[in-house]
């Protein structure tokens, strides 16, 4: 899926300028992220990544006679689907891109697909935004995202832990698009693979106290603890709550946990735990890595999502 719709999808964005202006000498594309917000420690690589590609296709002069790209942030807060609504609105009416990427998370990503990019007829392109419900979300063609969907990170997060020879998991999820959908694909892969999930329960976003939620995981119980939260809000919450009361110490961390501050918070009480996130061992994921230097984690989840195809651009032969 990545290194084909990554080119469709950067083509997408800039089919509309040259159909439009013929010779553009700028082409504006918003990048909008949760800059604050559950994952604020995910999105600066994410838009370096981006910024990145932008950069290097216009540096290979390539693109409409040589036309300059530039990037306009917006905050999506990640949660906040008015605030990123009205951060979209301001990128299309006083910003005037031509595309946008992002957004990050998948509620606030298909609240701005259909109540700003669709009226307005903008192309969005996604690096992580993968509820499965965005892949027959109603689009006009309009909407691409790089990373699969989390029908697919169901199966991969049972195939891990069956591997590890682990059976049966509590699991929770952070309450909205995103995590819904992820604990309904990995329950359904977990249980059809043979595994034992002893509970599996929403939790909220944004609370000071996670102790009465790791009280109801511990008392189910399983050989380890499956939280398909926010590495920088609830997720992060649970773990805390989970250490300090005994009641699990390893976890298995999808996606939106896998983050640098996981690092900086917990070190080694976390050794043990596992995971997993989108990426690829692809020459274009390697040349990203290079091109990159120490400007960025180019590790970081989702980063690399949209690069591989302005490598291709830069060093294609004439």
């Amino acid at each position: 899926m990545n290194k084909l719709l990554s080119a469709t999808a950067a083509l997408a964005l800039m089919s509309g300028v040259a159909m439009a202006g013929g010779h553009a000498t700028e082409v504006k594309l918003g990048v909008i992220l949760g800059f604050t917000g559950p994952i604020e420690s995910l999105t600066p690589a994410m838009a370096d990544g981006a910024e990145l590609a932008m950069a290097e296709v216009t540096e290979s002069g390539m693109l409409l006679d040589a036309a300059k790209v530039t990037s306009v942030r917006a905050d999506s807060t990640c949660i906040d689907s008015g605030a990123a609504t009205a951060a979209a609105e301001r990128l299309i009416t006083a910003e005037g891109v031509n595309g946008i990427m992002g957004a990050d998370c998948s509620g606030v990503t298909g609240a701005i697909l259909t109540n700003v990019a669709l009226p307005n007829g903008m192309v969005m392109i996604s690096p992580s935004a993968t509820s499965p419900g965005l892949s027959t979300v109603e689009d006009n063609g309009l909407f691409f995202r790089t990373a699969p969907s989390d029908a697919r990170q169901g199966v991969v997060m049972t195939d891990v832990l069956m591997d590890l020879g682990i059976k049966e998991v509590a699991l929770t999820y952070t309450n909205n698009d995103y995590g819904k959908g992820l604990a309904d694909s990995f329950a359904a892969a977990f249980e059809a693979a043979g595994g034992t999930i002893t509970i599996n329960a929403a939790h909220e976003d944004g609370k000071a106290d996670y102790s009465a939620e790791v009280g109801a995981l511990a008392a189910a119980g399983g050989e380890r603890l499956v939280v398909a939260g926010y590495a920088d809000q609830g997720g992060a919450g649970i773990i805390r709550a989970a250490l300090d009361t005994g009641a699990f110490d390893t976890f298995h961390l999808p996606d939106g946990m896998v983050s640098s501050s996981l690092e900086e918070n917990f070190g080694d009480e976390i050794d043990g735990s596992t995971g997993q996130h989108p990426g690829t061992d692809s020459p274009g994921a390697a040349r990203f890595g290079e091109i990159a230097g120490d400007a960025f984690d180019a590790t970081s989840p989702f980063a690399p999502e949209l690069a591989p195809y302005a490598v291709s651009i830069h060093e294609r032969p004439d």
